[in-house]
C-alpha cells in the first residue's frame, strides 16, 4: 500500500513546488525586465514583433504601472 501512496504524494509534491518556483522565477524575470529594454526587445523579436522606442517607452510605462499598482494595499477591502 506504501508502494503507491508514497509515489503519489511525491509528485503531488514535485507538481506544488515547481509551480511556486516557476511562479517566483518568472516575476523576477518580468521585474528585471521592465528595467532593461533589450530583454522586452529581444521578447518581442522573438514573438515577431518590431517595436520603435515609442512602443518601447509605452510597454516600460505600462510595466512599472501595472507593478506600482500591484504593490499598493486595496482601498476596497474590508477590514474586520
Amino acid at each position: 500500500m506504501w508502494q503507491i501512496i508514497i509515489p503519489i504524494l511525491t509528485l503531488i509534491g514535485g507538481l506544488v513546488g515547481g509551480f511556486f518556483i516557476g511562479v517566483f522565477y518568472l516575476r523576477k524575470q518580468l521585474e528585471s525586465m521592465q528595467n532593461n529594454p533589450e530583454m522586452i526587445q529581444k521578447m518581442a523579436k522573438q514573438m515577431g514583433y518590431n517595436m520603435n522606442k515609442q512602443q518601447m517607452n509605452k510597454v516600460q510605462t505600462m510595466m512599472k504601472n501595472q507593478n506600482l499598482t500591484n504593490k499598493k494595499p486595496n482601498k476596497n477591502a474590508r477590514s474586520k
